[in-house]
């Protein structure tokens, strides 16, 4: 099987800051509004998993979908 990948990259249109929830969304084919609300929760129910922190870096790391 050779199945042919979306690229890993930040969303020009399906962005509330970054980009980046909405590109790992469409990436996999999830629901980017559901993938942010389980994010904001995972990130404040546990205090070990700095949701910020890991947002900024993947912020940093990938790159916009024109790119």
């Amino acid at each position: 099987m050779n199945a042919v990948t979306k690229p890993f990259a930040r969303s020009l249109n399906d962005r509330m800051l970054a980009g980046v929830m909405g590109g790992i969304a469409h990436r996999f084919g999830w629901n980017s509004t559901l993938l942010r609300v389980v994010f904001v929760i995972v990130s404040i129910a546990s205090a070990a998993f700095p949701g910020i922190l890991v947002y900024l870096i993947l912020w940093l790391l990938m790159p916009n979908e024109a790119d």
